[in-house]
């Protein structure tokens, strides 16, 4: 049995960390209400926009919509988007376990495989793997200082631009989307191409590319030149204010549970101490009686 001193040390010990998780769980709280008011206000307007941009480039002729080539798929592009800091339960780990997932089999499939990683524990961890392409800019840890659509438009201009030069045949975002406090779902997105949207299947057709022909307005040199590409700005910070308050969510989640258990585990010491205690003085009472019997003999 651990001596008194040791379990009171492991007492102010756990009570000490305790006190650290549940001010990290009110932090989170705290700043997991602001993320949530974000993407909850952002998401219909960026969905809704998702469906028109599918739909205008499914009207586009190939020469047109630069951002929706299909082209022969060599070079992948994966943006995995984690966060800074740590101590999320397996909010970041699950997105890693997808980015690893997903390149065993696209380099099954002969493909070649780069990660751009934004926030701070991705870059850590595929900095210095295979999978880093040195030529991608290595700050997407500030993304997260003040999150914003202007910090979000650098990596989203330079996305598409590695598209449209063909240096990448295919773009998939995996982030974790934002779903309540408690669940994360995790996400894999096609960001380019921009995949076409389908016409609605009766139950027992075969599934059809829509085939309606969309009247432009304005035209359609400024819808590809600009509707289309400020579009896929808003898609990517869509993606990184749902990861954003994912992460709170998961950070709260994790620190209440940390709570709970260092409550439980404090009433196991204190049970440990008590009985460490009485034994302690049961010897000494034992002591001090053995002592007095030896007097009177």
């Amino acid at each position: 049995m651990p001596s008194l001193k040791e379990v009171r040390n492991r007492i102010v010990s756990v009570n000490s960390t305790k006190q650290i998780t549940a001010a990290m769980k009110m932090v989170s709280a705290a700043k997991l209400r602001r993320a949530q008011d974000a993407i909850t206000r952002m998401r219909p307007y960026a969905e809704k926009l998702q469906a028109i941009l599918s739909n205008v480039s499914a009207s586009l002729d190939s020469n047109e919509g630069k951002y929706s080539q299909q082209r022969d798929v060599k070079n992948v592009l994966l943006v995995a988007i984690a966060s800074n800091r740590g101590l999320a339960g397996a909010f970041n780990t699950q997105v890693f376990r997808s980015i690893r997932r997903l390149v065993v089999q696209m380099e099954g499939e002969g493909k070649t495989v780069h990660v751009l990683p934004l926030g701070k524990k991705a870059l850590d961890t595929y900095r210095r793997t295979k999978h880093f392409n040195a030529e991608l800019p290595t700050d997407g840890a500030t993304l997260y200082d003040g999150l914003s659509f202007d910090k979000a438009v650098p990596k989203a201009e330079l996305i598409m631009e590695l598209f449209a030069n063909g240096t990448y045949d295919q773009v998939v975002l995996v982030y974790n989307k934002f779903k309540n406090a408690a669940v994360q779902i995790l996400a894999e997105e096609q960001y380019l191409p921009i995949m076409p949207a389908t016409a609605p299947v009766a139950k027992g057709e075969k599934s059809k590319g829509t085939t309606v022909d969309y009247i432009m307005e304005p035209d359609r040199r400024t819808i590809v030149e600009e509707i289309i590409p400020k579009s896929l700005k808003i898609q990517l910070y869509k993606a990184l204010l749902d990861s954003h308050a994912a992460e709170h969510g998961a950070r709260m989640t994790a620190m209440h549970k940390a709570t709970d258990n260092a409550d439980s585990l404090l009433k196991d010491l204190k049970l440990s101490y008590n009985k460490a205690r009485q034994a302690s003085i049961t010897g000494e009472i034992l002591e001090i009686v053995g002592g007095a019997e030896a007097l009177k003999g």
